[in-house]
């Protein structure tokens, strides 16, 4: 753990993703050392969600969500949603996704992506358990969703936020967090520091998404949690605060949004 501002939540993870097979244990103690010291592992399907269970067995300090991701969204039915609840059970589960739309892949046909999460909310409501939410160019029809579905009375994230200034007050009357990832210290992504900068220091989560979305001190790097450091002191130099103050108000806000975190 960094002395130097305390210690960090990745709110989204993959490392049930395959890319971490080889070395996974070594990812996970990496983490520990840059003082990341809490890691969500985001289910996207029944398998993934089985294995960010058994991860999360296995490391202290690591927990799992159980979803499906809007790719998968055709395979969606009672059945699988029963799968889901069961799963969502378990004592290191912390939230219910990620769910939601995806209409810049269209890996799945929209109305099944929006039945599946509709379904999805619906379970979240069930369980009482905050939302992991996945948007990618469907920002105008993920947020009706949400409204339409009562989705601030579950709580939780939009996940690697895209939607710019220009939706940004829409997205917070709902109640949810804002994740921030890597694409924040991206030269292009002048519209992503200005959410960072404008978003309520108490809805603000900070995310790797990895392996993907690699910081960019990080080069072609595969992403993985240790380098949550670099999204956190871009975002803190974009607020004009100390990294030390971001740090500690970001782990209180993960730890308000995902209520099964201990403190």
């Amino acid at each position: 753990m960094s002395e130097s501002f305390g210690h960090l939540i990745d709110t989204h993870a993959h490392l049930n993703d395959a890319a971490y097979d080889a070395d996974r244990e070594e990812v996970v103690r990496r983490a520990r050392e840059a003082g990341v010291r809490s890691i969500i592992n985001i289910g996207y399907d029944v398998a993934t969600t089985r294995l960010a269970i058994e991860l999360a067995e296995t490391y202290q300090g690591l927990y799992a969500t159980a979803g499906l991701h809007p790719h998968d969204a055709s395979t969606c039915d009672a059945s699988l949603v029963s799968e889901l609840r069961a799963l969502a059970a378990h004592s290191t589960v912390v939230a219910v996704g990620e769910t939601g739309l995806d209409f810049f892949r269209d890996l799945s046909p929209r109305d099944r992506q929006v039945d599946a999460f509709r379904r999805l909310i619906a379970l979240a409501h069930e369980l009482s358990l905050p939302l992991i939410v996945h948007d990618r160019d469907a920002h105008e029809e993920v947020l009706a969703i949400l409204e339409q579905e009562d989705a601030a009375r579950a709580g939780g994230v939009l996940h690697c936020y895209s939607a710019g200034t220009g939706y940004l007050e829409q997205a917070l009357a709902l109640g949810v967090a804002i994740g921030i990832d890597g694409p924040v210290t991206y030269t292009n992504a002048e519209d992503l520091r200005q959410v960072a900068a404008r978003v309520p220091l108490d809805r603000l989560l900070l995310e790797t998404d990895c392996p993907w979305l690699t910081p960019k001190p990080r080069g072609r790097q595969r992403n993985e949690p240790a380098f949550l450091v670099d999204v956190a002191a871009r975002v803190a130099e974009v607020r004009g605060m100390a990294l030390a103050d971001l740090a500690s108000a970001t782990v209180a806000n993960s730890l308000r949004a995902f209520p099964r975190i201990p403190g």
